[in-house]
């Protein structure tokens, strides 16, 4: 067995995978983006969380090359909504750079419509949803704010992965978990895999645990739970359905099981990962998937088809593998 095979069945038993600016900036073919959302602090001391918060994103963004672009911290408080409007709609719709919108603020919910908070007019979940369905490009969306379950249930869509910071639209008081994440993105600290990178849903599940544990400590009901969503069928998956990296429990329906998606973003990529051109990352992301997909549907196939069908993904993989470690970085 080649060794780049090996190394893809010896992970999980499976292939899983080998490997281990300003808002002002020209958008760059394939370079990611991360539009960072700062909502109407309401009070003071919110007010300077949610700074915090933001300026978390500042050195991950620098390290990775990606082009920030903050919303909501300058002296012009007129129509936050308008920018981020423009905003996307001056951001390629297909490509190979990921894009990260992060809200970081407030919620409220009516029954109807969830809203996150802005100075001047507030977004609504619906509206957000019109203007991200042309985007084909990898996207991801973190709404940190109180009420934000409805959003990932309006912008849910296959490929593209959506948290929310609470369970229902009903859990409105205020969220830390938007600190946390915003922590976790930057550091080591949430790499549950040792790959030396910290992908979206290693930082979720670290966000999420991290907020479990302050309810905990201080004694009090946990009034927000995050749900992560990327198999598309806006449901949205709870961080104590996962072991690790992995969920072990199932989607009803036989849809998919969230966070596979979700483990295949990163912000900051290892130095193997960089190694990899985006054109072969994009192929093996596809390939990984079908072989998550295989797996969930073995009992569809004979014993000998389903291993001659796993066997062709993971050779496929590990040529592809020996193709990235012959590029030029």
């Amino acid at each position: 067995m080649i060794p780049a095979l090996a190394g893809l069945v010896a992970l999980a038993g499976l292939a899983v995978r080998v490997s281990a600016g300003s808002g002002d900036a020209p958008v760059v073919e394939g370079q990611a983006t991360v539009i960072v959302v700062v909502g109407a602090p309401g009070e003071e001391e919110y007010g300077k969380l949610f700074a915090e918060w933001a300026e978390a994103w500042k050195a991950p963004c620098a390290r990775a090359g990606a082009r920030l672009v903050t919303i909501g911290l300058d002296a012009n408080k007129d129509n936050d909504l308008g920018r981020l409007q423009a905003a996307l709609q001056g951001e390629p719709k297909a490509g190979a750079g990921d894009l990260w919108l992060v809200l970081l603020g407030h919620g409220t919910f009516d029954g109807k419509a969830a809203k996150f908070n802005l100075r001047g007019p507030d977004l609504e979940d619906r509206q957000l949803a019109a203007w991200l369905a042309p985007f084909e490009r990898p996207l991801a969306v973190v709404n940190a704010s109180s009420a934000s379950a409805p959003f990932l249930a309006a912008l849910s869509k296959p490929g593209r992965v959506v948290v929310s910071a609470t369970k229902s639209g009903n859990e409105q008081n205020f969220a830390r978990f938007g600190g946390y994440f915003s922590k976790a993105i930057g550091g080591l600290e949430a790499d549950l895999d040792k790959d030396g990178q910290v992908s979206l849903l290693e930082a979720w599940l670290h966000a999420a645990s991290q907020a479990a544990e302050f309810y905990k400590i201080e004694g009090r009901l946990a009034t927000e739970h995050a749900l992560l969503d990327d198999n598309g069928d806006g449901q949205g998956t709870p961080a104590d359905w996962f072991r690790g990296v992995r969920a072990v429990k199932r989607a009803a329906e036989g849809a998919s099981v969230d966070g596979r998606r979700a483990h295949q973003f990163h912000l900051v990529r290892s130095e193997v990962e960089q190694r990899l051109p985006a054109a072969l990352r994009a192929k093996r992301d596809e390939l990984e998937l079908a072989v998550f997909k295989l797996r969930d549907d073995q009992a569809l196939f004979p014993k000998e088809e389903y291993d001659r069908k796993l066997e062709e993904l993971l050779l496929r993989l590990a040529r592809l593998y020996e193709e990235g470690a012959a590029s030029k970085p």
